[in-house]
């Protein structure tokens, strides 16, 4: 689940910056192949997360967006958390990374209550 998550999160964030997603922004960005990114593309439309006409642009799927979102979300949270405890920016970003997969929506809701008791937010 972590690499569709992912590769959702990076869809949305790529057509939010440059209007459209294709699989070489896909390669660029995850540092991959394009062979790589094609097979899991490939997945992802099976699975209903994306959708793409062949060489077309790759887009979200309305269960792909609404993943992106909670993936986006999480994320937010996760490192807006370690910023308010002092971790640096650059550690949070690679940090949050791996931590906003694996933390528990219990868990979510605790580091966003203390973040935004923190940050008054």
């Amino acid at each position: 689940m972590e690499t569709t998550e992912d590769y959702v999160e990076a869809v949305a964030e790529l057509i939010e910056s440059l209007g459209k997603c294709r699989v070489t922004d896909l390669a660029r960005k995850f540092a991959v192949s394009h062979v790589t990114v094609s097979k899991t593309v490939t997945r992802l439309i099976q699975a209903g997360f994306l959708q793409s006409a062949p060489y077309g642009p790759v887009e979200l799927t309305r269960k792909g967006k609404k993943l992106a979102e909670e993936s986006r979300t999480r994320h937010e949270i996760v490192y807006r958390f370690l910023l308010s405890i002092g971790v640096s920016d650059a550690v949070a970003q690679i940090d949050t990374e791996g931590i906003e997969h694996h933390v528990s929506p219990e868990t979510l809701k605790c580091l966003e209550r203390i973040t935004n008791e923190r940050l008054g937010s």
